[in-house]
């Protein structure tokens, strides 16, 4: 999606608490970071204006999460979304944060001594041109970046999509990299298979144009 730039951006999230622009420095103790450490931590990539992660890390107290985005004025209006929603529950915000990653480089943020019990990932560009897919969220290389850090025993990725063929060959790659779809629905609004129905803006834009949503959970075998 392309977004124009916010002036007001860069120095909002300098002085928001929750916000980090050098995740880097955090690899290897993501769980101290926190302040209660022994929750789980899941991750969104590629979190956009913040709307789903605001909504469900406000709805799930028992959880530590990490939005991660890599353009700024996006990161700005995430940044904004999220104090706005837990404002109006009369919440502080201490178990999220709000980060500035490349997902390409994502083994430079995290590593093994990182558990990340979830990751989510929602509406990613579909690259469908041939030469490009391997830059997909969803692509093997990505897949296998991910089983780096990504709970052994129990953990899994969410993802949902509007693109039948980022869907279908998203399910190849999952399957070729040693992961079992436990779920999966090309019509995620009449077949519900996440326990929260929370939405992203993508989501309720491709719906009101009649577009059904494609989803899937997937798990380490």
């Amino acid at each position: 999606m392309r977004i124009r730039r916010r002036k007001w951006a860069k120095r909002e999230l300098e002085e928001a608490l929750f916000y980090i622009d050098n995740p880097n420095e955090y690899k290897n103790k993501w769980k101290e970071l926190f302040k209660d450490k022994d929750k789980p931590i899941y991750l969104e990539i590629g979190c956009g204006k913040g709307n789903f992660i605001s909504n469900l890390a406000s709805s799930h107290l028992e959880n530590n999460y990490i939005a991660a985005d890599m353009i700024e004025a996006m990161l700005g209006l995430s940044k904004r979304n999220i104090e706005k929603v837990y404002s109006e529950k009369n919440l502080n915000i201490d178990n999220l944060y709000l980060i500035r990653m490349n997902a390409e480089r994502i083994l430079d943020v995290f590593s093994p001594d990182d558990v990340i019990d979830r990751i989510y990932i929602n509406f990613c560009n579909p690259w469908p041109r041939g030469k490009h897919k391997k830059r997909r969220l969803t692509h093997i290389r990505q897949l296998e970046n991910y089983k780096t850090f990504l709970n052994k025993e129990k953990g899994e990725i969410l993802f949902k999509t509007d693109n039948d063929e980022l869907f279908n060959e998203s399910i190849e790659y999952f399957e070729n990299t040693g992961f079992e779809i436990i779920k999966k629905t090309y019509d995620l609004h009449n077949e519900m298979i996440f326990e929260d129905d929370i939405r992203t803006e993508h989501e309720n834009m491709f719906s009101e144009e009649g577009i059904k949503i494609k989803a899937l959970i997937a798990k380490l075998k």
